[in-house]
Order: structure tokens, then C-alpha cells, then sequence
């Protein structure tokens, strides 16, 4: 890297979860978010938690493709609601820039850091890049996505989930978030970046710490997010320090360091590509994996086609990312003023693409709120973005989860809901905390 390492005093093994800290400080003060106030404003994390989102967008999408926010704890934005809409702004990046960040939360302003006594904080990653800069850096990673690449992984992936599905307890309740879902992504990851097996659990304290975007709006919390991620940065700056001694391996730190377009990154940059490779690689298939699991349970009448052929595995991964949408929405900027299906968006205005609304269209999607592993056209979901920001791992997420489907149904696994279901607090990332559950066979 370009300069010395962010250090930082080593403090994961007391810190809390980040969920439980953000629990926490709402108990002790609930008024630490700020009330909102309009009834449209679906970045009010309360309504996944509780899973009562959907009317909320249904409304939303029946009276337009796009609604302006005035009012909101994370300032004024546009709430991006159809799928037709959320297509049109990512097919045109220029016009809509990626580079203000991903998320509804803003930067901080030079003037409130210094009303707050805080230094600026930012991790710059190559999704939240526009053109040129954006292509380079995504070119470093792709490679190691590529249909071939997968195919030489899939041995790999298919091993650890079946050793780890003989593992699990008959007919006893467990957490299949924390035993399956956690353990199988980690793993994952920890083997894209060649990181030290036995703290591979680092990489989901990480994620979760980076994923929360209402985090950002508590002071404490917040700086504590950036120790937590400072802490991360030392780490992974060893990790490159090591490799570059070495010859050029597979693994994603050995490819930024031997690409030209990455090896000259800030300590801020690597670090913002770290997060953005973890959460991505961390929340998506973990959240979908606990999803497919909770949908089989509420629509039987699913997994009973699971159970009886499973040639529809295939699509069902596809349906099953729809219908759970593992990250709620991304972020773009409008560059100059713009039509959008009748509204006018305006030169640094804020669009929220909620992904959650637009796999639920009823203009592209039948019964949209219903699981149908049958459904023609699931594939054209968009958990996964569109255009030139789609997300560089895909096709390692459909894999790992296409391969937990078979492996269970390769056992015959039957997977209830037998306990408590907790859903994660947030409006960016989109999945479950926690989701009992008792296997038995079919």
C-alpha cells in the first residue's frame, strides 16, 4: 500500500456485537435515532425487524415509481420504489453517480465533524466509484468470480457443507443462523482471502459492525464502529505486509497487491474494499441462506416441491434470493438535473434504490409475495444490482446456496422453524439474527 498502516489497540474480544450494542443504546434512550415523521419513510429500521415493510412499499409503488422524503433521520431523499425505476437509474451511472457512497447514510459535513470534535472517517471502495477509477479496481477482483473459478471451487464448497449438515443435531432445537448460515459464509470468505482459519468468526463481528447503517447516526456507537474498523485494517495490513514477500497466490489480497490498479491504495482504501468484500460476501448468502430456510417453513407447500424434485433447485436459489432481498437498498446521486417517469430529481439530490420494493413489483413479479420456486421469471430479480456495479460475487452466492439445497435434499432434510425467529434491526443489510429451528427428514 501507498502508505504505513492504520494501527489501532486490538479490543474485538470485548466489544459487543454490533446489534447488540445498537439494542442496547435504544433501550437506554430511544430517542437517540430521531422520530420519523412521514409515513413513507422506509428507512426507519423498525419496520424490518418487526417484517411489516411490505404494505408500506405496495402503497408506495401503486402511486409512482419514485417519492421524495423530505423529512428522515438520514436528510431528504428520493425512495426509488419500482423495479422499472431502479433499472432505468443503474443502467446510467454517469448520471447517477455511485461516488457519495452506497448507503442512505451521508458523509458528514466539514462543519458538523468539527461541531462533533471528530477527525473524517471514510473507506473509499470501488463500488462507491464511478468510471474510470471503478473499472480497474473491479477488474483486480473478478477473476476470482469467474464460471471457471467456480467450478474449481465447487468441490471445496460442496465438501464443507455436507461435513458441516452431518454435524447437525436430529429433532433438537438450534440456532441455524450462528450453526449453519455464519459457519458456511465465514468459511467462505476466509477462504477468498486466505485468512487464518482459526479467527475466520473475525470476519462476521467485521461485517456486522460495517453493515449497520444506524450506527452511523449514534455518536458513540459510531466511533466505536471506526475503532472496530481500524482494528480490522491493522490486521488485514499485516496480512498484506506478509503476502507481498511472497510470490502472486489466488487469493484476493495476493491479486490487489500484484494489480496495478490496487497496489498503490491508501490504508482507507483497502480497507473500504475489505468491508465491501465481506459484507457483500458475508450478508448476502448468509441472510439468504437463513431466508430459505424461514420461507420453506411458511410456504409448504414449497418445500414439498423442493422435497419432490430437485431439478427445481436451479431457480428455486433464484426465487429464493428475490423473495428475501438480502441487502434492502443502494444509493445514488443524481450529477445534473434529470426526468425520472414523471418527476424531476435535481443535480445532488439523493436516490434510494430500495431492491426490497422492486422484487416485490406486481408489474414484473405475479403474487409477488408469495414463494414459487416455479417462477419464470425469478432470475430477473435484482438482489444483486444492475449494470456496471452488479455484484462482482454472484455467482459464488447461487453457488453456495445451490449447493446447500442439494446437499440437504441429497439427505433429505426437512428443516422447521421450532423457536424464536429475531430479525436484524437495519435498512441496509436485510436478514435474520437469529432463527431456531429442529431438522428432521422427508
Amino acid at each position: 500500500m501507498a502508505t504505513q498502516p492504520l494501527e489501532a489497540p486490538m479490543t474485538w474480544t470485548t466489544s459487543p456485537r454490533a446489534a447488540d450494542a445498537l439494542e442496547k443504546a435504544l433501550k437506554e434512550n430511544p430517542q437517540v435515532i430521531p422520530h420519523h415523521s412521514e409515513k413513507w419513510d422506509v428507512s426507519r429500521s423498525d419496520i424490518y425487524y418487526e417484517d411489516r415493510w411490505q404494505p408500506i412499499f405496495r402503497e408506495m409503488r401503486a402511486a409512482g415509481d419514485l417519492h421524495k422524503v423530505e423529512d428522515s433521520p438520514f436528510g431528504p431523499h428520493w425512495n426509488v420504489v419500482s423495479h422499472r425505476a431502479i433499472q432505468h437509474i443503474e443502467a446510467l451511472p454517469d448520471l447517477y453517480s455511485s461516488a457519495e457512497g452506497i448507503t442512505i447514510l451521508d458523509k458528514l459535513s466539514d462543519e458538523k465533524l468539527a461541531e462533533l470534535g471528530r477527525d473524517r472517517f471514510e473507506l473509499p471502495m470501488f463500488i462507491a466509484m464511478d468510471r474510470p477509477k471503478h473499472t480497474g479496481q473491479r477488474r483486480t477482483v473478478a477473476p476470482k468470480f469467474t464460471p471457471s473459478n467456480m467450478g474449481d471451487m465447487e468441490t471445496e464448497i460442496r465438501a464443507r457443507t455436507g461435513e458441516l449438515l452431518d454435524t447437525l443435531p436430529r429433532r433438537e432445537v438450534f440456532d441455524w443462523v450462528d450453526t449453519v448460515s455464519i459457519e458456511l459464509t465465514t468459511g467462505m470468505l476466509a477462504l477468498l482471502f486466505d485468512f487464518p482459519w482459526e479467527d475466520r468468526r473475525l470476519l462476521t463481528f467485521w461485517s456486522d459492525w460495517a453493515g449497520d447503517t444506524e450506527i452511523g447516526l449514534v455518536r458513540d456507537l459510531d466511533m466505536q464502529r471506526q475503532g472496530i474498523l481500524r482494528e480490522m485494517g491493522a490486521y488485514f495490513t499485516k496480512l498484506w505486509m506478509e503476502r507481498a514477500q511472497k510470490e502472486p497466490s489466488p487469493d484476493l489480497i495476493s491479486m490487489m497487491i500484484h494489480s496495478p490498479a490496487m497496489n498503490q491504495m491508501s490504508p482507507e482504501e483497502y480497507m473500504g474494499n475489505l468491508v465491501l468484500l465481506i459484507v457483500g460476501g458475508n450478508d448476502t448468502t448468509r441472510n439468504t441462506m437463513s431466508g430459505i430456510i424461514h420461507a420453506f417453513d411458511k410456504f409448504p407447500d414449497q418445500r414439498k416441491l423442493f422435497e419432490e424434485d430437485p431439478s427445481l433447485i436451479q431457480n428455486a436459489v433464484q426465487e429464493c434470493i428475490r423473495y428475501q432481498t438480502p441487502l434492502a437498498h443502494m444509493r445514488r446521486q443524481a450529477t445534473e438535473d434529470s426526468e425520472i417517469f414523471g418527476q424531476t430529481v435535481k443535480a445532488g439530490e439523493k436516490l434510494i434504490l430500495w431492491y426490497i420494493s422492486a422484487n416485490r413489483d406486481e408489474a414484473v413479479f405475479e403474487n409477488p409475495d408469495k414463494l414459487d420456486i416455479t417462477r419464470e421469471n425469478a432470475r430477473r430479480h435484482l438482489a444483486f444490482g444492475y449494470g456496471i456495479h452488479r455484484c462482482v460475487g454472484a455467482r459464488l452466492a447461487e453457488l453456495q446456496l445451490r449447493v446447500l439445497l442439494e446437499e440437504m435434499h441429497k439427505r433429505r432434510m426437512r428443516v422447521h422453524v421450532a423457536g424464536d425467529v429475531e430479525r436484524v434491526r437495519a435498512n441496509f443489510v436485510h436478514g435474520f439474527r437469529k432463527l431456531e429451528v429442529e431438522v428432521t427428514e422427508f
